[in-house]
């Protein structure tokens, strides 16, 4: 599985065959059929990989440090791994390690607090987040903060004067302020859904709120 995820991680999920994978191995393709019983399998395989590779929440940490150090975690993964973004949660078939992370992640919700449905509702907003951003992220047209630079101060050149205020005011006034990251982004809203999610729990005198789905 690991010779799958270095051809998926070069070229690309979709080329993510038997006979790559078996190139990969210097093996002939056929041999593969030995381990595995179609390229579905290995898809399971490498999604399940992943997964593994994404911290677990603490038991020791309460629910919201959990979480952000568990969507931190995520980030990191699936940007070395971009390929697996539209494929993490579409596999029919999910692996001990996929299984462990999804238990894991619920459980830590729901020994914070969070109602059954809340704790999918909160599982859903995160993992949208997520996702969103490091898709987001990875298609950025730089990869540098020199080459953000670079590239906003161009932008900023050729724009008619008076004509975009509020775009040029952001790109003078933020995106080419010292020491700007578009990563930096990241914690800002994952913070915001957190501090959200945590004003939906019941408190002593403070009922739950209504299932936002009712």
């Amino acid at each position: 599985m690991k010779a799958a995820i270095h051809v998926a991680d070069e070229r690309g999920s979709a080329s993510v065959t038997m006979r790559k994978v078996a190139e990969h191995l210097g093996v002939e393709a056929m041999s593969l059929y030995h381990h595995v019983a179609n390229k579905d399998e290995i898809m399971d395989g490498i999604v399940d990989l992943v997964f593994g590779e994404i911290d677990l929440p603490s038991t020791k940490a309460d629910w919201k440090t959990a979480m952000r150090q568990r969507a931190i975690s995520a980030r990191q993964v699936l940007s070395h791994h971009t390929w697996a973004l539209g494929l993490m949660e579409s596999r029919s078939n999910p692996g001990p390690l996929t299984l462990q992370h999804h238990d894991a992640v619920i459980g830590s919700l729901r020994t914070g607090g969070f109602s059954v449905a809340m704790a999918a509702h909160a599982f859903s907003v995160l993992d949208s987040y997520i996702y969103g951003f490091v898709l987001q992220e990875s298609n950025l047209p730089f990869e540098t903060s020199e080459e953000l630079e670079g590239m906003a101060e161009t932008i900023a050149q050729q724009l008619p004067k008076g004509l975009y205020p509020h775009f040029a005011e952001m790109i003078i006034n933020h995106a080419l302020q010292p020491g700007f990251a578009y990563a930096d982004e990241f914690l800002f809203g994952l913070d915001l859904i957190l501090d959200g999610l945590e004003r939906l729990l019941p408190t002593p005198g403070n009922p739950p709120p209504p299932n936002p789905t009712a």
